[in-house]
């Protein structure tokens, strides 16, 4: 295993191990001692990764509370406080949506060229904010971006962090009409990009908001606009990834949904694991 401090290979594993069985090695060249989780956002922590990655991906991806985690693993013997879920969250989650919208920055077609992108609400600390979401063609989801305001400006940084995280730049884009975008997207995405307002071809994506809306309607708001902002992105990505259709109207067996479900969350905890 590689050194922590140095860099060096010239390691070699040590016969102890940690209190919760981490592998401990020591370098031969500096003489830094180190286990599997030093270096890591969790490295100080008194939990095992395993249990920690369970707790957030649970967090993102359900309907519970932080209250509510702490008290489903209190009833497996794992004791913890609400305020430690947050804090987990707070530092994986940026790490889970970074590695996920990398894997989807990869990922092209013809329903990718088509963008639908529309605003819904939520409070922040008693105020309303603007969620800016967008999902294509095929119901994918293209980018989130959470604004304090409605205005030329937020449409312009959700725009580049679209275009930012799939890598492409859309051959036309559906909008509600909201006065901010014609031009947003003509000094954004380009004058060759068309524009189209209309209501009804926005009806997917007004149905989408549902997911969304369900999954912060248990919570008693958000006290930080930074805490809203990285779980509603963290959400929609990790959705996204554990979304099992790759068209509208796809049948996915009940034995072949169960698979993937499997084997995506399999992915996420490794990820979240090895942070």
């Amino acid at each position: 295993m590689e050194c922590v401090d140095c860099g060096s290979l010239a390691t070699s594993e040590r016969r102890d191990r940690t209190a919760q069985g981490y592998r401990r090695f020591r370098c031969r060249d500096c003489g830094r001692q180190f286990n599997e989780r030093s270096g890591g956002v969790l490295n100080r922590t008194q939990y095992p990764s395993d249990v920690i990655a369970l707790v957030v991906l649970w967090r993102l991806r359900y309907r519970l509370t932080a209250q509510d985690l702490s008290e489903m693993f209190l009833e497996r013997g794992i004791v913890f406080s609400h305020e430690a879920v947050r804090q987990w969250e707070a530092k994986l989650t940026p790490i889970l949506t970074a590695e996920l919208r990398q894997r989807r920055h990869s990922k092209h077609g013809a329903g990718r060229r088509s963008w639908h992108v529309d605003e819904t609400y939520l409070k922040v600390r008693g105020c309303w904010c603007f969620l800016y979401r967008a999902i294509d063609r095929n119901g994918d989801l293209v980018d989130t971006l959470l604004s304090e305001h409605r205005d030329m400006a937020a449409a312009q940084a959700f725009f580049r962090s679209a275009r930012l995280a799939t890598g492409m730049t859309p051959d036309r884009v559906t909008t509600d009409g909201h006065g901010s975008y014609p031009r947003a997207i003509r000094s954004t995405l380009g004058r060759h990009v068309k524009h189209r307002t209309s209501a009804y071809r926005n009806n997917g994506l007004e149905q989408d908001h549902r997911g969304l809306k369900g999954r912060i309607r248990c919570m008693r708001g958000f006290k930080e606009f930074t805490a809203a902002a990285r779980l509603c992105r963290g959400y929609d990505e990790l959705r996204a990834f554990l979304r099992l259709r790759t068209r509208h109207n796809q049948q996915v067996l009940a034995h072949r949904r169960r698979v993937l479900h499997l084997r995506r969350a399999t992915a996420v905890l490794a990820i979240l694991q090895t942070a």
